[in-house]
């Protein structure tokens, strides 16, 4: 449920400002929200201290740490891998550069430009030319070398003369030398891969530094965090007065510890103005919480006056990822894979995260039972055949709209619970009705099922399009309220259209892994060979279930945030609940 929020005010005499706010800090209950947004910032050097800070641990996380610790301080340090970054970059660039030039250059093989000056000052005249192979003996020249076959019967040659200028064959080309010679070229691209390498090297040493950077990073942040709250407050000579939001249930305990740390204050609870957007604090079901892993990752927050879905999230994310994989043997692999690894796994993507994985595998074995289906080869007769015949394809388009009218309708019904007694409530319902009536739209269309008169689909089509018409908004005026109603129809009515046939993704998506799974160990098999099929099978399953997971945010999120959240009216507005949770600290010396 979403926590219900109190605007909350305290003020003290201003010697008290700072144990106040190590009172909060401690306390970690109070969202602050700044009297003046502006002037509530932390300086910029400490922000831009941070971002250095962040940007060096990114750097590092991809270096494994060697060789003997630096002894620098930890500003140092961050300078220094900041620097050997962008020098890396410019390097890498060079060598790059250095490497196109040497493959432009190739047919000159190892002729340095250096010899051929030093023939020029003896008298030695040294000419290129590209010819064909036919027209070499024809020249006159006191040496004709032959370099390189250049293809279509021509060839690169070397020809040394004295002052006299050279007579070529009519069909001979003449070259300019290049600026530079090949040899000159891997020389310096050799410099300047073994200055990469140092400052591999050096990276990796600095990488020992990692902890107290980090270290440093939250005592920045916490930092910042103290500053801005300072900052948010009226502060006048004599007093220092804050406001925020808290939960209801402990404002209480508010009073309460300022009271024992002998802080003399005072403090104002009251209730949110229907204008103020109070923060969001999310009390999910224990039964649910997987489902704050993928919130975490996704970063939407609810409005404070929306919805708590984590439960319709948790119920529906799984089975829609199920029907995706496709797969048993994907599930067992979900399933078996995080909870053998947990302790590697679990903290790289979360605890939450990780058990909503294992949920996916879970109800994807169960999927996978009922269409026999496991690492691409159907093990027995199906309930439910998941394959390329029309048969099997219209059954489970079927399946997946009447979850589409499940869900969807689901959501509108319950958009209508939450606005009862007001007469909106009832254009509420008529959507839902609207919306399984769409369902025989959506077969006759796809799936070619009869909509006549004597199917029910017409029926619930009238019904709920009189019901979504008529109590739109309501009014004292009728004209006024059918007037808005038919204005807002159409569009209402084209988007249930293209919600309910929008869950046919979850069968083709389903599908094409089964068919990607079936065609890799094909493959595998055809080779005839174990030690040929086995690398086969393990890259071929391991990228069908990386592409299960795309899809999972790709197709089973869309459905719960777009389709799902649209017919149920959410805006994902929200903001989290994050209390003040820095106290007073000490600068850092590092």
């Amino acid at each position: 449920m979403i926590v219900e929020m109190k605007k909350v005010y305290v003020a003290v005499r201003w010697s008290d400002r700072e144990r106040l706010l190590n009172t909060l800090g401690q306390l970690e209950l109070v969202h602050i929200y700044p009297v003046d947004a502006e002037r509530a910032q932390p300086d910029e050097q400490t922000v831009t201290t941070i971002d250095r800070i962040g940007r060096a641990l990114q750097i590092l996380g991809q270096v494994s740490a060697a060789g003997a610790k630096p002894a620098t301080t930890v500003t140092e340090a961050v300078d220094e891998v900041l620097r050997l970054q962008r020098e890396a970059a410019e390097l890498s660039s060079r060598l790059n550069s250095l490497h196109q030039q040497v493959q432009r250059q190739e047919m000159w093989g190892q002729m340095c430009l250096a010899d051929v000056e030093q023939l020029k000052q003896r008298g030695v005249h040294v000419s290129f030319a590209s010819m064909r192979r036919d027209e070499v003996a024809s020249i006159e020249a006191d040496c004709v070398e032959v370099l390189a076959d250049q293809g279509g019967g021509r060839v690169l040659v070397a020809l040394a003369h004295g002052d006299d200028e050279l007579t070529l064959p009519e069909g001979a080309q003449a070259l300019e030398l290049p600026n530079r010679d090949r040899p000159s070229l891997l020389a310096e691209a050799g410099e300047v891969d073994e200055k990469l390498q140092g400052h591999q090297q050096r990276l990796a040493a600095l990488a020992h530094l990692v902890e107290p950077m980090e270290q440093e990073k939250a005592h920045l942040e916490e930092r910042a965090e103290y500053t801005k709250a300072l900052r948010s407050a009226v502060d006048t000579a004599d007093v220092f007065a804050m406001q925020g939001w808290a939960p209801a249930e402990d404002t209480d305990r508010l009073t309460a510890a300022l009271a024992e740390q002998g802080v003399e204050s005072a403090v104002e609870v009251g209730e949110a103005a229907p204008e103020e957007e109070p923060p969001t604090m999310v009390r999910y079901p224990k039964w649910a919480m997987p489902i704050k892993g993928l919130f975490n990752i996704l970063g939407t927050v609810a409005g404070y006056r929306e919805y708590d879905v984590s439960a319709a999230f948790m119920i529906a994310l799984p089975l829609f990822a199920a029907m995706l994989v496709g797969d048993g043997g994907y599930g067992a692999v979900l399933l078996f894979g995080p909870l053998l690894m947990w302790r590697k796994v679990g903290p790289a993507l979360g605890e939450e995260f990780t058990k909503l994985l294992m949920i996916v595998g879970a109800v994807a074995i169960v999927w996978g039972v009922l269409t026999a289906n496991f690492f691409g080869v159907v093990l027995y007769e199906p309930w439910i055949p998941v394959n390329m015949s029309d048969a099997s394809r219209n059954l489970v388009m079927g399946i997946t709209f009447y979850i589409a009218a499940i869900h969807l309708s689901l959501a509108q019904l319950w958009r209508a619970v939450t606005v009862w007694p007001s007469l909106r409530a009832l254009s509420g319902v008529g959507w839902g009705v609207f919306i399984w009536g769409m369902l025989g739209v959506v077969n006759y269309f796809v799936l070619n099922h009869p909509l006549d008169m004597s199917t029910p689909w017409p029926y619930l089509l009238l019904v709920g399009a009189v019901l979504a018409i008529v109590f739109e908004q309501p009014s004292k005026n009728p004209l006024k309220m059918l007037a808005m109603g038919l204005a807002n129809f159409p569009l209402s009515m084209l988007s249930a259209f293209s919600d309910v046939i929008s869950y046919v993704r979850l069968m083709a998506v389903g599908l094409a892994s089964g068919v990607l799974a079936a065609s890799f160990n094909e493959l595998a098999l055809s080779t005839g060979s174990w030690l040929l099929a086995a690398p086969i099978l393990v890259a071929g399953h391991g990228l069908n279930i990386g592409l299960a997971l795309i899809a999972l945010f790709a197709h089973g999120v869309r459905l719960n945030m777009l389709e799902f959240s649209n017919n149920l009216g959410m805006q994902w507005s929200g903001y989290a609940y994050a209390p003040f949770a820095a106290s007073h600290i000490e600068e850092s010396k590092s």
